[in-house]
């Protein structure tokens, strides 16, 4: 198991988890909450690989499946239901970065243009946030706060140019980490957020 699987397991497990506890507080059943939390957590690799042509890496690796069957346990054996806490946002960014990365760097492998590239990595990201509030009818977070698809872009682009550079992809990958991270946790600081198209 290399440490970029371990990663994409732990990403998987903090989106699930996420997921879960979000359902949870919006009330939903046993059922809903995990089927939010596999949502939340494979979405964004699912529609990326099917960009690519590839196998959806939950069909093929049976750890993603119990990874996300561990935050669904997790959340119903701890019952008590809080909004998204500092924890878990923390975990929560850990786990975009990792998505980010994990995303680029896989379709560097395939060979696409470094622009698809890019957006693949945004998209492996944030898709399953997306629609993981969408489904639990909230205002998705992705649209209106915390630069979230900003800090996915800048962590995707970070990479990109770094690895046209020739810098090894491993240490491209934690400094396009390292990016993702500052730029989400600076924009919650200082509540920075993209402008607002104002009527």
């Amino acid at each position: 198991m290399t440490l970029l699987h371990i990663l994409d397991l732990l990403s998987t497990f903090v989106f699930a988890l996420v997921g879960a506890r979000v359902a949870a507080d919006k009330g939903l059943d046993y059922g809903g909450i995990a089927f939010i939390a596999a949502i939340a957590s494979v979405s964004g690799g699912t529609l990326r690989n099917v960009f690519l042509g590839l196998t959806p890496i939950w069909i093929t690796d049976g750890w993603i499946v119990v990874s996300i069957i561990a935050a669904v346990v997790l959340t119903l054996v701890f019952r008590r239901v809080t909004h998204i806490g500092k924890t878990l946002l923390i975990m929560d960014t850990f786990g975009l970065a990792v998505a980010t990365l994990s995303g680029t760097q896989l379709a560097f492998e395939e060979n696409v243009a470094w622009y698809a590239a890019i957006l693949l990595g945004v998209i492996t990201a944030v898709t399953g946030g997306l629609l993981r509030d969408i489904l639990c009818q909230l205002e998705p977070v992705l649209l209106h706060r915390e630069t979230i698809g900003t800090s996915a872009l800048m962590g995707a682009i970070t990479f990109v140019a770094l690895h046209q550079l020739s810098v090894a992809d491993n240490l491209a990958a934690i400094i396009g980490g390292v990016v993702v991270m500052l730029t989400r946790v600076i924009s919650i600081q200082f509540d920075l957020h993209l402008p607002k198209f104002s009527k």
